[in-house]
């Protein structure tokens, strides 16, 4: 969660001394980051018994059945395709010495909107449940993933994954992905999960901000800020970065910036995210959870470099199954 996570370890770390001496800020601060809060055990049981995509859900199968039929998946160190559904996976670098810029694009092409799927650390759903994108993206089978808006980080937002209502509360823009291969974003404060829902919503993301809008960058975007509760700093700056970008109806593109690694790779502003989204043709571009977390999965490896010198977990990934 860009720099505001290493910030947010440190505070942690300091707090469990102070909670060695009996601090009862440093216990609250261990139960608000630390402490696994468990609302959802079996995710998948969850969504299974909530799903209101029964026609969605058919019709999906039906599409990926006659695909099995017709055309075998291929796979190479940088594409797979499976019928109608395509990733490409492909590495940039700009600049040179201490301004290099290292970053990776995902082009993905779906056969049907519902073909992006969430999927939850651990399968289950609550706040500090975490777990690495690669093992969360093999447990559901993906062959390309990124990490996620880390929902469990915080208690608001709408969290619609899926096709399936998590949490209802409202507080700032977030994206939502339809059934019928529209993306937008939208104001969370102005309708509910339910609307959404009935309006043919499958994900919805709650980090941000939205970059790219109507095919230009979003102005103002340098000055604003994910969430204003305790343990949420500044997103500015040069970091590592991940964004999801739409191109057409369920035609998306995928960014992992890598940042923070001297002559290997700085990061980038989010002005300068907005641009390599509008670069690869992004008309609407939302950023997603950055810093440590920033992470791309392809065909059971990860991809980029984390700036952790390795993965770091996360609540949630968004992905495509092989």
């Amino acid at each position: 969660m860009d720099m505001k996570r290493r910030t947010r370890n440190t505070l942690i770390a300091s707090g469990l001394v102070v909670a060695l001496t009996g601090g009862g800020a440093a216990a609250w601060a261990a139960d608000r980051f630390l402490v696994e809060h468990v609302e959802i055990a079996d995710v998948s049981e969850y969504e299974a018994q909530n799903s209101t995509s029964d026609d969605t859900s058919s019709a999906t199968t039906e599409a990926t059945e006659t695909t099995e039929e017709t055309a075998e998946a291929t796979v190479t160190d940088t594409s797979y395709t499976d019928g109608e559904t395509s990733v490409t996976v492909s590495t940039v670098t700009e600049g040179s010495g201490d301004d290099t810029v290292t970053y990776y694009v995902a082009d993905v092409v779906l056969s049907d909107a519902t073909a992006l799927r969430s999927a939850f650390a651990k399968d289950q759903f609550g706040e500090n449940i975490t777990e690495l994108t690669s093992q969360i993206a093999a447990d559901n089978g993906a062959i390309f993933a990124v990490n996620g808006d880390y929902y469990g980080f915080r208690d608001t937002g709408i969290v619609i994954r899926n096709g399936v209502v998590y949490r209802d509360e409202p507080a700032r823009a977030g994206l939502v992905f339809y059934t019928d291969g529209t993306v937008e974003v939208y104001d969370e404060t102005a309708t509910s999960a339910d609307e959404l829902l009935a309006a043919g919503a499958w994900n919805t993301l709650s980090f941000g901000p939205a970059i790219v809008e109507d095919g230009a960058v979003v102005d103002g975007i340098e000055t604003q800020e994910v969430d204003t509760n305790f343990g949420n700093h500044s997103i500015q700056g040069d970091q590592p970065r991940t964004a999801v970008g739409v191109i057409d109806e369920n035609h998306l593109v995928f960014v992992v910036v890598d940042g923070r690694q001297e002559g290997y790779s700085a990061g980038v502003t989010l002005t300068e995210l907005a641009d390599i989204m509008t670069g690869l043709g992004a008309t609407t571009a939302y950023n997603l959870d950055g810093g440590g977390s920033s992470t791309m999965y392809f065909n059971g490896e990860v991809v980029n470099q984390p700036s952790n010198g390795g993965e770091r977990g996360t609540s949630d990934i968004l992905y495509v199954a092989g």
